[in-house]
């Protein structure tokens, strides 16, 4: 087997606990939509985000609050609207009513595989604003320092295995030597199709791992590395 050279790591199921994303971030998000699109209508940047994000939903959908309740309702993955979680969740971190919640094993094997020369990437649907928040504001600290790459949906859907090419290549490592972390094996897949290693990830709360998934599992990144 290559050595690993990079490790891109999932954060929903992966670094952090599903619960923390489905049932503190994004209900956080929703509780506060009203008031941030109140209080920011009319900046222009606010306004060009929003347009974006009309674009990503059907015509017959009217009204800034309900384009946003609409992808909600559905879990979009759309670039707009994870800047727009992001942007609402900034000010609760910034007001201490968030602290992201990792797993035990995550800073740790980061100070490690920093100490290896191993570099260390985030790649999530939730945008790179998003996952510099996430991980600037953990109960075990800023561990923004640790992490080399961030990447989001800008590089592609994450079931796509042209997505994986596009990191591998922007962070000019060999896709043999770079490993991917996630607990969705769709993921897996077209990481694998692109060439990186791939572990299945199993952690408290995460959904059974599908039988004869044909992925190396870990339940630690300790196991890892």
């Amino acid at each position: 087997m290559t050595a690993i050279t990079a490790v891109i790591l999932d954060i929903e199921g992966t670094t952090t606990p599903i619960a923390f994303v489905t049932q503190v971030l994004f209900p956080y998000a929703r509780t506060h939509l009203r008031a941030y699109l109140e209080a920011h209508a009319g900046e222009p940047a606010h306004e060009s985000l929003l347009a974006r994000l009309r674009a990503d939903v059907p015509s017959s959908i009217s009204g800034s609050m309900a384009s946003v309740e609409w992808l909600m309702d559905r879990d979009s993955k759309s670039t707009a609207l994870k800047e727009l979680q992001g942007l609402i969740c900034e000010e609760g971190y910034r007001r201490g009513e968030l602290v992201s919640q990792v797993f035990p094993d995550v800073r740790p094997a980061l100070e490690r595989w920093r100490a290896q020369q191993i570099g260390a990437g985030i790649y999530s649907s939730g945008s790179v604003f998003a996952q510099q928040l996430l991980f600037g504001h953990t109960s075990d600290g800023d561990l923004t320092p640790l992490l080399h790459w961030h990447f989001d949906t800008r590089v592609g859907a994450k079931g796509d295995a042209a997505s994986y090419r596009r990191i591998v290549d922007t962070i000019q490592q060999p896709a043999a030597s770079c490993v991917f972390l996630s607990d969705v094996p769709r993921e897996l897949d077209a990481a694998r199709q692109a060439g990186l290693q791939v572990r299945l990830v199993i952690r408290p709360g995460n959904a059974p791992a599908p039988p004869g998934h044909g992925f190396e599992a870990i339940h630690s990144f300790d196991e890892l590395l």
